[in-house]
């Protein structure tokens, strides 16, 4: 287990996450409190992950492919009744100032399963999980199984992680109500979502300075029990070039409230807490908000962002209930209320980013 002295990232390797040696797990469950306890920045990562490197290289390229077709193809890939959160969206989110972010492109799919068998109730109860998957089969077709690929491998490694979130969890003597948190995160694979992101270049970036760069994604905290993260390739004319503004990428704002960048090298997988574990903790495990900051200046002309996040989280009817003993008033925590389940909890959380935007 490394941290970077930097920033205070905490790296993991996977072969000790599959380690069950008592001393090994010692120092795993004192990284894990580094990295999401209260003073932590919310987010780990973890290298040595076999074959995720030749399947980031495969895969991240893909949306500068998609984005190619014409405007009609692309949007006939859309799904306006699950608010866009499967197939290909674009526009159709607002988080920053609640202004819609034109400089994200985005292609949705569950990886685990695809949902072609969901009853019609459910889809139109939590459209936002429960529609099938919607694949580019005549215009991509290497798309699926790719995609599936990566988000699987990243599922069975974020699941490794949260069997270390339980261990911390008993050490600390909490239990959440519902079985572990791992479990609740299993039974959740049918609710996975993972997301092919494509960040526009600004038009005007090249006459930008840093001080004035346009979000790539607003500040936001990710309402999923864990986001696993692939870390961003940079394309110029369909070739991969260097991040081409060191002040672009990832930042985390803390709970102290300063701002952190995150770097997160190419063969690890990072992993971030989100607002569901957070309240199925007990607040032990602490989500942050992040951004991601859009490139400037001269070199950032032309250069597009691609990363793909997993977002593994409960299943719609899950319950959204505190540990026994904790205190409601000591969240504080995204569209959550006690009595939801996960479904509404969603729904309340895609509502206010999908539907209160503004054209800016």
């Amino acid at each position: 287990m490394l941290t970077d002295g930097k920033n205070g990232l905490v790296n993991l390797q996977f072969e000790d996450l599959c380690n069950s040696d008592c001393s090994v797990r010692a120092r795993l469950l004192r990284s894990l409190e580094q990295a999401y306890g209260p003073e932590g920045l919310g987010i780990l990562t973890v290298a040595g992950v076999p074959s995720f490197l030749e399947l980031r290289r495969e895969v991240l390229p893909l949306t500068a492919e998609f984005v190619a077709l014409p405007e009609n193809v692309r949007e006939s890939y859309a799904d306006p009744a699950s608010s866009y959160s499967f197939g290909w969206s674009h526009g159709k989110e607002a988080l920053e100032d609640g202004v819609f972010d034109t400089l994200k492109g985005s292609f949705y799919a569950n990886p685990m399963q695809d949902n072609i068998h969901m009853e019609d109730r459910l889809q139109q109860q939590y459209p936002s999980y429960c529609r099938p998957n919607i694949w580019p089969e005549k215009h991509l077709p290497q798309l699926q199984p790719r995609f599936q690929a990566l988000g699987q491998l990243m599922a069975a490694v974020g699941e490794h992680l949260a069997a270390l979130c339980d261990d911390y969890m008993r050490q600390k003597g909490v239990q959440p109500c519902s079985g572990s948190l791992q479990q609740i995160m299993e039974k959740g694979r049918p609710c996975y979502k993972a997301r092919l992101l494509h960040y526009f270049a600004d038009p005007e970036c090249a006459s930008k300075g840093s001080e004035t760069q346009a979000p790539w994604c607003g500040w936001h905290t990710d309402h999923s029990s864990l986001t696993g993260l692939a870390s961003a390739m940079y394309i110029k004319d369909r070739q991969e070039v260097p991040n081409p503004d060191s002040t672009s990428g990832l930042y985390i704002r803390r709970q102290d409230g300063t701002t952190v960048q995150v770097k997160v090298p190419a063969d690890h997988i990072a992993f971030q807490m989100g607002e569901a574990m957070q309240i199925h903790s007990g607040g032990l495990l602490r989500a942050t908000m992040h951004c991601v900051k859009g490139a400037a200046g001269p070199a950032a002309a032309e250069v597009t962002r691609h990363s793909f996040a997993l977002f593994m989280q409960p299943r719609w009817d899950q319950p959204m209930d505190l540990p026994p003993g904790t205190a409601s008033s000591q969240m504080g925590v995204g569209q959550w209320q006690p009595g939801l389940d996960f479904g509404q909890f969603s729904e309340l959380t895609v509502q206010h980013y999908y539907r209160n935007g503004k054209q800016a």
